[in-house]
Formats: C-alpha cells, sequence, structure tokens
C-alpha cells in the first residue's frame, strides 16, 4: 500500500486517516504475531497452548479475547470508514472474543484471525479510509450506548485507544505467563530508523 500525505487548506501537511491507521495496525499485528510466536518456541506445546485461556485479572476476558478483539478493532474501523456494512467475519470474530472463556480456539486459530485482518489491511488502497474528518459517525456500544463523533474523533479517540487497550493486554499476559519478550519486540517497526553507525557494536 502506498502511504499518502494530504495538504490542508492552511498549506500544512496533515496526515490521513489511511496513513495514520492502516500502517499502525498493520506493524503492531505483525508484532502480535511475532509474540505468540515467541511464545511456542519457548513452551512446551501444551503450556503454550494453555497460554489462550490466561487473563490478568479475574474479571477481565484471556488472551484468546484479545488477539480477536484487536482485530475487530482494526477491522470495524476499515468498513466503518469507508461506510459500508460490516462483513460476518466481523460478528464471527465477536462472537469467539465473547465465547473465548469456554472456548478459547487454538494458537493456529488466533495466528490466522490476525494473518487475515493483516491481509485487509494490505488490500486497501492508498486512500481508501479517507474520507471527511469531520463526517458523523454515530458508534454503538454493547450495552447501548451511542457515542457521537467525527471520523477523526473516532480514529483518534476511539479505534486506536481501543486497539491499544488489546494488544497491550496480550503483551502483558504473555509477560505474565513467562513468555521472553521486550521493548524490542513491542518496536520492532522502529528498527529500520536507526542509523547504522549509531548501533552499539557489543
Amino acid at each position: 500500500m502506498k502511504i499518502t500525505v494530504t495538504i490542508n487548506l492552511e498549506g500544512r501537511k496533515s496526515m490521513s486517516l489511511t496513513t495514520l491507521l492502516v500502517p499502525t495496525y498493520t506493524q503492531m499485528l505483525r508484532a502480535l504475531l511475532s509474540w505468540l510466536k515467541k511464545a511456542q518456541e519457548q513452551m512446551p506445546k501444551a503450556d503454550a497452548e494453555a497460554l489462550l485461556s490466561a487473563r490478568l485479572a479475574p474479571d477481565m476476558f484471556p488472551l484468546s479475547t484479545q488477539v480477536r478483539f484487536a482485530c475487530v478493532q482494526a477491522q470495524e474501523a476499515i468498513f466503518r470508514l469507508k461506510g459500508e456494512a460490516f462483513p460476518k467475519s466481523i460478528g464471527e470474530l465477536l462472537e469467539e472474543g465473547r465465547n473465548a472463556v469456554e472456548r478459547p480456539g487454538s494458537l493456529a486459530d488466533a495466528r490466522a484471525r490476525i494473518d487475515e485482518t493483516v491481509a485487509l489491511l494490505d488490500d486497501l488502497d492508498s486512500n481508501a479510509l479517507d474520507i471527511n474528518a469531520d463526517k458523523p459517525i454515530a458508534h454503538e456500544l454493547p450495552n447501548g450506548m451511542i457515542l457521537d463523533l467525527t471520523a477523526e474523533q473516532y480514529a483518534r479517540d476511539w479505534t486506536l485507544a481501543q486497539f491499544y487497550f488489546h494488544l497491550m493486554t496480550a503483551y502483558s499476559i504473555l509477560r505474565s505467563e513467562n513468555v521472553e519478550l521486550g521493548k524490542a519486540d513491542y518496536v520492532a517497526h522502529m528498527f529500520p530508523y536507526i542509523r547504522p553507525e549509531t548501533i552499539p557494536k557489543d
């Protein structure tokens, strides 16, 4: 996907919603894939699969849910900002996440959901989500409350915040279950920006 930068009427450069959201979702979902892969490499198969039922607190959803809800945030944003009806796959993701305590699925299932979401992001045009930033969006929550937002507010204040909540909860669950992860695993997408001559030699 090509990245575009828009110019507003005052001549200042501003980041489009596509440029803001798509690379962010893509790089962090790929990071999540790598965390799950590390868990599989570091643990016996049964222990790694059991991670999907692990949670940070008794009243929180388990890892299986966090993975799916991170994917939901990315997928919902795509269709909501394009003004299109949600496909059946989003409902399936939500149901899997809500029922993950009883049916956590497998790590292969979790990876497949992430791969599907990344593929959806990769197929987008360079300006696919660039609707009017002031376009009103009525976002209904499961409890019936409705948030009245602009497209920009939805992107900034809701979908990115929710996406990172589930992503970081997944990271924290894995760390709490002794999977060896560090900050470098979280910011792996930053490595291409490092000046080679500044990399420590030892």
